[in-house]
This record gives C-alpha cells, sequence and structure tokens, in this order.
C-alpha cells in the first residue's frame, strides 16, 4: 500500500446535537433544572463519526443508509466535506441523540428517530467499494445495517479476502466469520456470551478468547475502559494497558479506538500492535476531552495529526512527540478540563532530561499549592538549543511518560520555543511554580503568568541534584570502567 489508505466504514449514522446552557435557577412546579440555552451544535455521530476521525489519516468512503429530510441531507453535506458518501435508504427520520448539558455536564439526553435499516441495498455499488478498500470498519450503532442479508454477504466476502475491524453493538448482528480483529467492550463481550453461549462471566483475557472462538474471528481485543484491553490472536491473551488518565470524557472514545486500530492495520500492523494503537489514542482522546471537546474544535480540520503543531501542545501519552499534537486549542481546552467544579491550576516548566530527586521534590511542592498540575516540558528542539549537542539525552516521548507516571502530575504539555510564554498564554495557570535554582533573574514569563491573573512561586531547590551532574558522573563511570577493562 502506497500513500493514504482507504478505509471505507459501513455502519449506522446518528445525528449528534448539543444543547448547551446555563442552570440558575429549578422549576416552580417541579424539582427539575431551568436550562437557559447559550448555543446549540449539530454534528454527525455514530459511524459518521468514526469516518471523519479516520479521515485524518486516510481516504475514507461511508457506505450507511442516510434519511431523506432536512437532518438527512445536512449530515450528508457535513460528511461529504471530509469523506465520499455513499448513501444507503433510510427507513423512518434521522436518528438523533440530543445532549442538554451545562458546565460540562450532562442533564439528560433524548433519542429519536428512526428505526434507520437500510432500505434495498445496492449491491453491485457497495461489492465496488469495499473491493476497493484497504481496510473495512463496520461502525455497528444498532440500527440494522450489520443485520441486512445483502450487507452481511458483501461484508462476509470482504473478511474472506481483505481487512476487516467490526466495532459492534448488543442490538446489531453478530460479527460475520473470519473478521480481522472484532472490538467489544467488556459489557458487550459479556452480553454476546450471556446470548449465544455458556455465561457471560469471566475476567476480560477469557472473555476475549471464548469471544474468538464464537465469532471464528482472527483476533478479538475486549476494551475494558480507562483499564485497556484485553487482545486473543491465538495462544495467550495479552493485556494492553491504558495510559493513566485524569478526569477527561469518554465520549466517542470507541469509535477513536476503532478507527486508530483499522489505520494501524492497513499500514500492516499485527493485531496486538493495532489494538495498541487504538488503546493509546483512545486515552488521549479520552484526556483532551472527547467527542464534546473534539466538536468544539471544530471537527476533523482543527485536529488532523499535525495541524497547529508548534507553542504548548499536549502530549499524546506513549506517542513519540510531536506525531498527535493537536495545537494551542488542545492546551486552552485542558486547563478548561482541569479546571472543572472550581479546581485551581499550577503549572511549572523545564526540560526534564534525567528526571532525578530534585525533579521529583519540586513536582511534589509545586503540587500542593493548588488543586492540579501541568508540567511545561521543552521540545527535543527546545533542549538541544539550550543545552547544546548531545543533549536531550531522553527523548521528549520518554520525558513526558516518565512525568505523567507521578502522581503528583496531571498532565504534560510539551512546547518548541526557548520559554513557555506562548504556552502559559493559552493555560492560564494560578500559580507558575519555579525550582529555587533560579534565584533572584528575572523569569520572561513572570508578565505573562501575571497578566491573566496568576502569580509566580519558587520552590525550594534540592542542593547537589542536576542532570548536568548526572551526565558528567556517567560518562566518568564509563571512562573507569573501560580504563579497567584494558588493563
Amino acid at each position: 500500500m502506497r500513500g493514504r489508505p482507504h478505509v471505507v466504514v459501513v455502519g449506522d449514522v446518528v445525528l449528534d446535537r448539543d444543547v448547551e446552557g446555563r442552570v440558575d435557577r429549578l422549576c416552580p412546579d417541579a424539582p427539575a433544572p431551568v436550562l437557559d440555552v447559550t448555543h446549540v451544535r449539530e454534528s454527525p455521530g455514530g459511524a459518521g463519526l468514526t469516518a471523519l476521525l479516520a479521515a485524518q489519516d486516510a481516504r475514507v468512503t461511508l457506505v450507511a443508509p442516510l434519511a431523506d429530510d432536512a437532518a438527512g441531507r445536512a449530515l450528508h453535506e457535513r460528511l461529504a466535506r471530509d469523506v465520499d458518501v455513499l448513501a444507503l435508504p433510510h427507513a423512518g427520520g434521522t436518528r438523533r441523540k440530543v445532549r442538554v448539558r451545562s458546565a460540562a455536564h450532562s442533564l439528560v439526553r433524548i433519542d429519536d428517530g428512526g428505526p434507520g435499516t437500510p432500505g434495498d441495498v445496492p449491491v453491485d455499488a457497495v461489492r465496488r467499494v469495499l473491493a476497493a478498500a484497504d481496510v473495512v470498519l463496520v461502525s455497528d450503532y444498532g440500527a440494522g445495517v450489520t443485520r441486512d442479508e445483502d450487507l452481511r454477504a458483501l461484508l462476509a466476502d470482504a473478511a474472506a479476502t481483505g481487512l476487516v475491524v467490526w466495532d459492534p453493538h448488543p442490538r446489531g448482528g453478530p460479527p460475520v466469520a473470519g473478521v480481522t480483529l472484532v472490538t467489544p467492550n467488556l459489557g458487550e463481550a459479556r452480553g454476546a456470551l450471556r446470548r449465544d453461549a455458556a455465561g457471560g462471566d469471566g475476567p476480560g483475557d477469557d472473555l476475549a478468547r471464548r469471544l474468538r472462538e464464537l465469532w471464528r474471528a482472527r483476533a478479538v481485543a475486549v476494551t475494558v475502559s480507562a483499564d485497556g484491553a484485553f487482545v486473543a490472536a491465538g495462544g495467550e491473551a495479552q493485556y494492553v494497558p491504558a495510559p493513566a488518565v485524569t478526569g477527561g470524557d469518554p465520549c466517542g472514545a470507541g469509535d477513536r479506538f476503532a478507527a486508530s486500530a483499522a489505520l494501524a492495520l492497513a499500514a500492516g500492523a499485527l493485531p496486538v500492535e493495532a489494538v495498541a494503537r487504538g488503546v493509546r489514542d483512545a486515552s488521549a482522546w479520552v484526556a483532551a476531552g472527547g467527542a464534546e471537546a473534539y466538536r468544539g474544535r471544530g471537527g476533523p480540520a482543527a485536529t488532523h495529526p499535525g495541524a497547529g503543531i508548534g507553542s504548548g501542545t499536549v502530549h499524546d501519552p506513549g506517542t513519540p512527540a510531536p506525531a498527535g499534537q493537536s495545537g494551542l486549542d488542545d492546551v486552552a481546552a485542558l486547563a478548561a478540563r482541569l479546571r472543572r467544579d472550581g479546581r485551581s491550576l499550577v503549572a511549572t516548566g523545564g526540560c526534564f532530561d534525567i528526571v532525578h530527586a530534585g525533579h521529583v521534590a519540586t513536582l511534589q511542592a509545586a503540587r500542593r499549592l493548588g488543586d492540579a498540575l501541568v508540567v511545561l516540558m521543552n521540545s527535543d528542539a527546545s533542549v538541544r538549543r539550550l543545552k547544546g549537542a548531545g543533549r536531550p539525552v531522553v527523548t521528549a516521548a520518554d520525558r513526558a511518560r516518565v512525568l505523567e507516571a507521578l502522581d503528583c502530575v496531571d498532565a504534560v504539555v510539551v512546547f518548541d520555543e526557548d520559554d513557555p510564554r506562548a504556552a502559559l498564554d493559552r493555560l492560564r495557570p494560578d500559580v507558575w511554580a519555579k525550582g529555587g535554582d533560579y534565584g533572584g533573574a528575572p523569569l520572561p514569563e513572570a508578565a505573562t503568568v501575571r497578566a491573566h491573573g496568576g502569580r509566580v512561586v519558587l520552590l525550594p531547590y534540592l542542593d547537589g541534584r542536576s542532570t548536568t551532574s548526572i551526565i558528567e558522573r556517567s560518562g566518568t563511570a564509563r571512562a573507569t570502567t573501560t580504563t579497567k577493562e584494558t588493563v
């Protein structure tokens, strides 16, 4: 495969509608909140969201029923900006999920429309599209696409000859035989085994092995929310842990997981490698605020990998920087997420080339100044400019991963400049904490922090610890060892 892969997404599309507002009072006739609407946003959901996420890295064709009503036509127009659409007949009106939200919390969700089952399927047209795919991704949202006999036969042919990822739904049809990777969550896995086999209890690894046999799939990955996934691909099941995420919004994480796994398979990854990418990307998606934050940033144009790379990009756990970074808007979204419920935000910064006891002491002290701590960390290029050739010793992705493993650190932001002013301008922390080794030297970023109402605090410096001294001692130790070996 050369260039961008061709992903064909087959599934059920819904219209996601977010109604946002303020709640300051209750109804006079019932203990129910009164929402004063501030704005309404609509966007593709279900298989539509999956297709848009895959379109960040691939050419995508969406095969899905779309209703012949105003909402269906609006969905078609929106989707066609980023993907090719093969619209199937749609029974009933457009299916909608309406979320009523206030202060980043959902008050109620209202579902209507449908049933959404496909009408007469243009078999030859669908067959041609599937034959041209590098990978087929079935995004089942329970409206009937995966129960249609014509589509099932076409998908069975695709699974017998190519790569197929199947993201199931409790109300959908079971995966056809030979699917490359099936991706149920824990509840879906247990439900499928209760319906079609003897009981659905057991841990994720056992469920994955049993479902692989039941569905005659090449691999099954049972996702277990924030814990990651268990993959059965023959032999013993493998556990893929997820990076730790504090807070966040899981809405749409399953779509992000399935799209990333499909893209990895199209690039030649093994099923376990594809699941690892899916887990990593889904964790980053949750940390960035989920589907709500994605829609707020304007969708795929704002979140395409590489768009807006520069000052202050939120580290994508487990990936080499700068891949997966998505610009200053992510920093502002991170700040909003960490400040929920009136929490105060502390930030500190540095190269953190080799994390040592002095760094840990500084980070622990900084965290005690507020409710959440964000570390602004120099990128590899920035460290090289500041420290010279041979630095950093540890890459940005690994440095960030070590910092994120500390309980006192809530998030890491990587910036490319020589100082963190641009990132601070978006993060706007309540406190900017720096190690006391800066002494009385002026901090160039202090004015930026104070301009947004923040304050600057210097922290005690743990004497005798520095990355430079550690590197120098390591060099001396290596030289001594080499001399002894040659004597």
